[in-house]
């Protein structure tokens, strides 16, 4: 009952103290009539006045103005590590489901064929490209290129990247994922996270690293205790996903720490969610002073 109402107060607190961004514009609002300015990503110029084309935030870098919509489809970088789900096998290449606007591709060219062999992919490769991946598979992957029509290219040439196995997908906004050196983590909680920059996050069980990349699955049967591990995991991630809080590595751990109060069953109510994130944000603000 003293949690409860802890919650419920931190969160009458928050609103009072919650203030909005400085700028926020919706689609055809007037960001500015002076014409020194440089039009940015969601905005147009339309008798010299420059429009926001998105509902979002203002952001100012020297000249250039740009709007950050507060929801949005994935758009991606060279280098970006992301997490898909195979939607069709085509000819010579695999089409995946990575939240962009456009389904992107993965070449028969662009993965490691088993056992590591290095050489062409021939008339043998392409029949046997189901048995490799299949539709409904999730896979790991790294951005290799970019097209005109913003689809994108994916790669799995590094043994990190492959086949996932067991686990739990989680889908956020690609908005909240921090990007950093690194988005694969072991966690000290006994589970490992995926954090696409696609929005997509896999958690699954850590395991020895043969099993990494490649298209091998490790179907052992995982314990309760460790799906217990995932499922709280994968809640206090919810928690701050549906508080708007950035996720990398230690906003996670921090939340994992502050989750442990609570059942993994009351993760799912609202006050905890909001006493959850409260209680990372804190921490995260005592590291930063």
């Amino acid at each position: 009952a003293v949690d409860i109402s802890l919650a419920s107060e931190k969160r009458v607190e928050k609103v009072h103290q919650e203030k909005e961004p400085d700028y926020l514009v919706s689609p055809g609002d007037v960001i500015t009539r002076d014409s020194g300015f440089m039009r940015g990503h969601g905005t147009y110029m339309a008798d010299d006045i420059l429009y926001a084309s998105v509902a979002g935030v203002v952001e100012r870098v020297n000249k250039l103005i740009s709007v950050t919509p507060l929801k949005t489809r994935y758009n991606g970088e060279i280098g970006d590590v992301v997490v898909g789900r195979i939607v069709e096998v085509q000819q010579k290449r695999w089409r995946v489901e990575t939240n962009s606007r456009l389904e992107s591709q993965l070449a028969l060219s662009s993965v490691n064929l088993p056992g590591g062999e290095l050489r062409r992919r021939g008339a043998e490769d392409e029949l046997s490209m189901r048995k490799y991946l299949q539709e409904g598979d999730l896979i790991s992957a790294e951005v290799q290129n970019i097209h005109h029509d913003g689809s994108l290219s994916l790669h799995t040439r590094s043994l990190k990247y492959g086949k996932l196995g067991q686990g739990c997908l989680l889908k956020v906004s690609p908005s909240l994922i921090k990007r950093r050196k690194t988005h694969f983590h072991q966690l000290p909680c006994g589970a490992s996270i995926i954090l696409g920059n696609n929005g997509f996050i896999w958690i699954y069980p850590t395991r020895g690293e043969d099993e990494a990349g490649g298209f091998t699955q490790n179907l052992e049967v995982v314990s309760e205790a460790e799906r217990e591990v995932i499922a709280r995991l994968r809640n206090a991630v919810m928690c701050l996903a549906e508080n708007c809080t950035l996720l990398w590595d230690t906003s996670i751990i921090y939340a994992w720490e502050a989750s442990m109060k609570y059942s993994i069953r009351e993760l799912l109510s609202a006050d905890s969610m909001r006493d959850v994130a409260h209680l990372t944000h804190q921490r995260i603000q005592m590291d930063n002073e």
